[in-house]
């Protein structure tokens, strides 16, 4: 009896170290902060491009602007995507590619742009692969919505977990700005 008592406090232990080790690897990841290496990615868009970080350095690389949002057709994103659509040049004064993404499938993200008349891609992750490593998958299965600013060398300059669906245009531009991102070149006319 003893012996059985045993092996069967032994069997409850090690299944109670496995439920804790499997729940802290799961829940132990620490959001993404400043500073941090911004999760590599390759991410179909609506342009029916391909869109991946890190991008290869070159002299005139980009910084990338990712605005994860929970869901096609709702209300808030809706109204994001509208801004991003319709106030889109006061980002596009920066060298940068900005996307809209979410976990919904690129067939249900191209009509969402389409509608909105999105000239910038919406990215699609319907794996939830790269939500989960950007910290922004809800347990409900969509994206929060928060904005990473990543530079050149891929490392994440600033976050906006408050996002304002209505201001996203100009809070983008209003980010860029303070972090010194680079301005795209124009040439002037020679006369």
């Amino acid at each position: 009896m003893k012996k059985n008592n045993f092996v069967n406090m032994s069997r409850m232990l090690i299944a109670v170290a496995l439920m804790s080790f499997s729940q802290l690897s799961a829940g132990s990841t620490q959001p993404l902060q400043v500073g941090d290496k911004a999760p590599s990615f390759d991410l179909p868009g609506t342009d029916g491009r391909s869109h991946a970080l890190p991008l290869p350095n070159s002299a005139n690389t980009p910084w990338t602007v990712l605005a994860w949002f929970p869901k096609a057709y709702t209300s808030g994103c809706t109204i994001e995507c509208r801004s991003l659509a319709q106030n889109g040049h006061l980002i596009k004064k920066f060298n940068v590619r900005y996307f809209m993404l979410s976990v919904d499938p690129i067939e249900t993200n191209k009509a969402f742009a389409a509608d909105e008349s999105a000239d910038f891609p919406l990215l699609s992750d319907a794996t939830t692969e790269i939500a989960e490593k950007y910290g922004v998958l809800s347990p409900r299965g969509y994206a929060k919505r928060q904005t990473f600013y990543v530079d050149p060398q891929g490392t994440i300059q600033a976050i906006d977990r408050k996002v304002n669906p209505k201001t996203s245009a100009e809070d983008m531009a209003m980010y860029l700005l303070k972090l010194n991102a680079p301005l795209v070149e124009t040439k002037s006319e020679a006369g």
